[in-house]
């Protein structure tokens, strides 16, 4: 298929209820159809297949759908930094942030370090990418040593006073995945999570606390002794 024609696709099924019902989870893309559930648009990728070049063009589109779309369809190998930075630059919600993150940017071999450059931006989608990344390689990336992620927590200490919702939620993401990563790496984010709630902050209490919650219950702490080597 076409971009064209994927696009005129897309275009087929709008629903201006779907598009009402995307904004009340705070999904306000410049152009969105409504009409397709995300399992739709996983099941369309299926049958589009990896298609780096095709992506590019359905990015372009500046079309919700589309965007999700070239999220699900690109190819981490081909993916540079320039295209890293630019995608970013024009992530306006926070669902696309994320589909971007953890569909395919968590598996480019640049993750771990625009995490850390991303951190110190000011744009508020692109400082919670940042946090999004730290979550998704927590998850997939199982080759990485337990020092990468160690050097996310200061920058996770350094964002918690940011009171953006969508930059707090971020970096309560990011702390709690770590923190679920191993024991170790559990202690070191609960230590991270009290100094962090001595922050002089009411975003940094409501991560610290959130997070603590998570990361010290018996479940959690059950499931990682278990997976002690």
């Amino acid at each position: 298929m076409t971009s064209a024609e994927i696009l005129q696709l897309l275009a087929s099924r709008t629903s201006p209820e779907g598009v009402e019902g995307m904004a009340r989870f705070g999904i306000v893309p410049q152009k969105a159809y409504g009409g397709w559930s995300i399992p739709a648009l996983r099941k369309l990728a299926r049958e589009i297949g990896c298609d780096h070049s095709l992506a590019q063009e359905l990015w372009e589109a500046e079309v919700y759908e589309a965007r999700v779309l070239a999220t699900l369809i690109d190819d981490p190998e081909k993916i540079s930094e320039r295209q890293m930075n630019q995608w970013a630059r024009d992530f306006d919600n926070w669902a696309i942030c994320d589909g971007a993150c953890i569909n395919v940017f968590r598996y480019t071999p640049f993750a771990h370090r625009k995490c850390m450059e991303w951190s110190s931006r000011r744009e508020e989608f692109v400082k919670r990418a940042a946090f999004a990344l730290m979550a998704g390689l927590a998850v997939s990336d199982k080759a990485a040593s337990e020092k990468a992620f160690l050097k996310f927590l200061p920058l996770i200490r350094r964002e918690a006073v940011d009171e953006r919702n969508m930059v707090r939620k971020g970096v309560n993401w990011a702390l709690r995945q770590i923190g679920k990563r191993n024991l170790r790496l559990n202690r070191a984010a609960l230590t991270a999570c009290r100094e962090i709630h001595a922050l002089d902050s009411s975003a940094a209490r409501w991560i610290a606390s959130d997070a603590r919650r998570e990361l010290a219950s018996a479940a959690v702490r059950r499931r990682l002794k278990q997976r002690r080597p």
